[in-house]
């Protein structure tokens, strides 16, 4: 059998983790066993961070159409129901978006809406 030296592999895959743990604390940046338990970890929380962006993000839009509507004298409720009910496909985002930038084109919809 003959014999199989991985020095250059390894060496390879550690600096390849080292550079993913650059710019982490102590020896989190240092050593490769602690430094492996650290990348996994950070993985797991961006992969939980790209979902909480998303739901924070909507909450952020509901709001934004919530304040909008009462001060066009109707609930956010109301609104979205008479939306549907209308059939006017027009998205949390974008409704969001006209509340910050174009307040004429909002009232047009929500004045529909009623």
């Amino acid at each position: 059998m003959a014999r199989v030296k991985r020095g250059v592999v390894s060496r390879r895959k550690h600096k390849k983790l080292l550079a993913l743990t650059k710019g982490y604390r102590g020896t989190k940046r240092r050593l490769v066993k602690v430094a492996r338990e650290a990348a996994l970890h950070a993985g797991e929380y961006a992969f939980a961070g790209r979902k909480n962006k998303k739901r924070d993000f909507r909450r952020l839009w509901i709001t934004r159409i919530s304040e909008a509507t009462k001060q066009e004298g109707t609930s956010y409720s109301r609104f979205m129901a008479g939306l549907a009910k209308n059939n006017i496909k027009i998205d949390r985002k974008i409704l969001a978006d006209l509340v910050l930038n174009d307040k004429e084109t909002f009232k047009k919809i929500v004045s529909e809406v009623r």
